[in-house]
């Protein structure tokens, strides 16, 4: 019998191309079979059933509406769905929402991901310790805080030091994935990733923001001057790094995910704009210089993140794929061949089909 894996968040950016590689890269590169895929999504503003719609007949997969901060209906799907495997992906992510509103971000990424522990506990002594249960936690670089411009990249050794309550939820749940595994000894492994790109990403994010701007010949928005640097890491690269952590990763351990491409937010900006007039005919000529609008920085907006990922590399054997040119190009391209999937988040009816509660 091959596994039985939860993916929470599974509608969203990252956990929509997880399911998809689960369902059709993951067997071929892990020499593995999985049987069945189950999605656990609340159904947010940034969950989208349209992600996950090329599935909706794939007998492999099972899309469910529902929170994971809801014990009994987590616990009923466990194990009607003989769950032997979690990838826990759910979480409120836009930092900027988290400075305006950041009671969602406690509640959904540090209480959530207890209930979800707890659940997971539970199911795995269900099971019996002895069985292969895992449960992987995804995080972010921003937990580390932020890098000085000759700072060595974070290692998972790096102390914390989160600077937006996004940051500051985050890294209280990666403290709990910590602990339920030296209290309990659940098999948990975490992961600390890059800043990610790629298809399905929702709108309001830099790159597929700046990719409709640039088509529409709007001004390019840019906090401060343009000089907070980010490693950038293509999507579909960080999905094979979770897998191959899930299966092959030390339980306890952490291991960060990097693109081993760290860039300016102003040089991602002049790289857009040149892939999109490349790419895109119709597209407005964009002068970079006149297009590019400096704003107001956000608060405690970190300069620098960089990951060191030699750990994932040396012990997993991963290492990306892509360059930040070659997965660009595969990004804006998506969204170029996508634009009804784009138009019915402009106007909201994606939202308009809501699965019902567990």
């Amino acid at each position: 019998m091959g596994q039985r894996i939860l993916v929470t968040g599974g509608a969203g950016f990252i956990g929509s191309n997880l399911v998809h590689y689960l369902l059709d890269g993951a067997e071929e590169d892990l020499a593995i079979q999985i049987d069945r895929v189950v999605t656990l999504d609340k159904l947010t503003y940034a969950g989208n059933p349209d992600n996950l719609q090329d599935l909706k007949n794939d007998e492999r997969h099972r899309l469910v509406e529902g929170d994971i901060c809801d014990r009994e209906a987590v616990d009923r799907l466990l194990e009607k769905e003989e769950i032997d495997s979690i990838m826990h992906l759910a979480a409120e992510s836009h930092v900027d929402r988290s400075i305006e509103s950041s009671a969602a971000f406690i509640q959904t990424n540090f209480v959530g991901t207890h209930s979800l522990l707890e659940a997971a506990r539970l199911r795995w002594e269900a099971l019996g310790k002895g069985n292969s249960f895992r449960f992987l936690h995804v995080s972010t670089d921003e937990v580390y805080g932020s890098l000085g411009r000759n700072d060595p990249a974070f290692s998972e050794t790096t102390a914390y030091a989160p600077n937006s309550p996004y940051s500051a939820s985050k890294a209280g749940s990666d403290h709990l994935a910590r602990a339920w595994f030296h209290t309990y000894e659940l098999p948990v492994v975490t992961t600390n990733c890059s800043n990610n790109y790629g298809p399905f990403q929702f709108p309001e994010k830099l790159i597929p923001l700046m990719i409709s701007k640039c088509r529409k010949g709007e001004s390019l928005p840019v906090y401060g001057d343009g000089s907070n640097i980010r490693d950038w890491l293509y999507v579909i690269d960080h999905c094979r790094a979770l897998a191959l952590t899930l299966v092959r990763g030390r339980p306890g351990e952490v291991y960060n995910v990097g693109g081993n491409c760290e860039m300016k937010n102003l040089d991602v900006i002049h790289a857009l704009i040149d892939t999109v007039g490349r790419l895109d005919p119709k597209a407005e000529n964009v002068d970079p210089e006149a297009a590019i609008e400096f704003v107001r920085d956000r608060p405690g907006h970190d300069q620098r993140y960089a990951i060191d990922c030699s750990k994932i590399q040396n012990e997993l054997g991963w290492s990306p794929r892509e360059t930040f040119a070659s997965g660009l190009e595969k990004t804006v391209q998506w969204y170029l061949d996508h634009e009804p999937w784009i138009q019915r988040i402009d106007d909201g009816s994606y939202r308009g089909e809501r699965l019902g509660l567990i």
